[in-house]
Parts: structure tokens; sequence; C-alpha cells
């Protein structure tokens, strides 16, 4: 069951990684490329001298961010999967379908937005390239704290849930993750690399790009394999389950 499950978890990552590769060439290559001749302006003012691509602008845009995205998506489909397969049952009562849902909906909080909200992301032309190292193990750490943070949040719900009503044991363990995430945030420190007379659109619709890319990847994750989810663990698919509820088909013990 969770070889099918990872599986069909790679698949579902898949198809997220590719869809967002078309969101972000609608909506988020106009911002780059915008940044770019920002840059570009830049460095003629200063008199620096033209720089030769490694990798043409045309292979970065194309077969660049589908192998990226691709990558990428495989990989948080195959942890999606693995975290639902721990998840399912430990966690709350809801089905499997409703679970993979929920569960996209977390990791789209906790893995993305929380961390981008300390470290929002910034176009390919902005910030100082000594300090990308920097930067990243920042990001990381962030991200390793939302985590932490939501699997401490899951344990204070489930403790509560047993010697107190689900609401309030939900209330609580919601107001621990954010109690956490924000002091994570105020000690960390903060990184400030965009230029102040860079345009101020240019950044915010790139940003805007980028939790879009984010919310569409994990939609097609919690979508797809809610799904599956629900016919592996049940063995029935969800429209036949809800079609014979509702009288439109026999069910199977008719």
């Amino acid at each position: 069951m969770i070889r099918t499950l990872l599986i069909w978890g790679l698949l579902a990552g898949l198809c997220g990684g590719l869809l967002a590769t078309g969101f972000s060439e609608v909506a988020g290559e106009p911002a780059v490329n915008q940044a770019i001749n920002f840059e570009d302006t830049q460095a003629k003012a200063a008199g620096e001298p033209e720089e030769k691509e490694l990798v043409t602008r045309g292979v970065q845009r194309s077969i660049g961010l589908l192998t990226a995205a691709a990558v990428f998506g495989v990989s948080m489909g195959g942890l999606f999967a693995l975290a639902f397969a721990f998840a399912y049952g430990r966690v709350g009562r809801a089905s499997p379908g409703r679970t993979a849902l929920w569960l996209a909906a977390g990791a789209f909080v906790v893995v993305f937005l929380v961390p981008f909200l300390k470290y929002p992301a910034n176009p390919p032309s902005v910030g100082d390239p000594d300090t990308i190292g920097k930067r990243t193990e920042l990001y990381l750490a962030m991200i390793v704290c939302s985590l932490l943070a939501a699997v401490a949040a899951l344990r204070i719900r489930a403790w509560l849930a047993a010697r107190r009503d689900a609401t309030t044991a939900t209330i609580v363990a919601g107001l621990s993750y954010l109690a956490v995430v924000v002091a994570a945030g105020l000690i960390l420190p903060g990184i400030h690399e965009v230029p102040k007379n860079f345009p101020a659109t240019t950044l915010w619709r790139f940003r805007e790009a980028s939790i879009g890319m984010q919310a569409v990847l994990w939609t097609t994750i919690g979508v797809i394999f809610s799904v599956v989810a629900q016919r592996v663990m049940t063995g029935a698919p969800v429209l036949r389950r809800r079609a014979a509820a509702s009288g439109l088909v026999a069910s199977p013990g008719d």
C-alpha cells in the first residue's frame, strides 16, 4: 500500500511541477525579465563590462525551469505520500481524501508560506551572490523551525483532544505553532538586499508569482492524491461512493 501511495505521490508531484511551470511562464516571467533589464541598466550605468551568459536566457526559462520544477514537484510529492502514510489515522479521524487535502494545505503553509513571510523570494538579479550560501542556510533554518513547530502543535492537539473538546485542542495547538514561528522569525536575522531604486511593482509581482506557483503545486498534489488515497485506502473511488450515497448508482452491497 505504501508503495502504491508513494508512486502516486511522485506522479502527483510531477503533475504539480508541470502545472506550476506553466503558471510561472504566464505570471512570473514578465517580472523576471523586468528584473534582468533593471540589472543590465544598472551595470551599464556603472560602466561594468557585460558578462557572458553560461546558460542562455531561453534555456533557463524553458528546459531549465521545467526540469527544476519537475524535480522539485516529484520530491515534494514523494515526501507528501510518506507524510500521508504516517498521518492518516493518527491525526484526526477524517477520510483519506479529506486528510490528503488538509495535509496539502498544511504543507503549503508550513513548508512554504511561513518561511516565505520571513525570507520572501527575490528575482534572480536581486541579492549579493557572495551571500547566497548564508541566505539558503537561514531559509532552511526557518523551514526546520516551522516543521518542528507543526509537529509539536499536532502532539499538543492530540494530548488536549483526549482531555478537552476538539475545538479547544485545535485553537491551543494553532496558537502554540504561531508562537513558535513568530519567535523563530524574530530571532533569525533578516536579509535586506533589495536595492532602494528597484521597481516595487516588479518585486511585488515576482513574489505574487512565487506564491502562486507554490499554490498551484500543492493544490495539484492535494487534489490528485486525495482521489487516489480514497481509492487505495477504502477500495472505492470517491466519485462512485458519492454517487452511491446519492442513489445515482447501486452501492457494492446492493
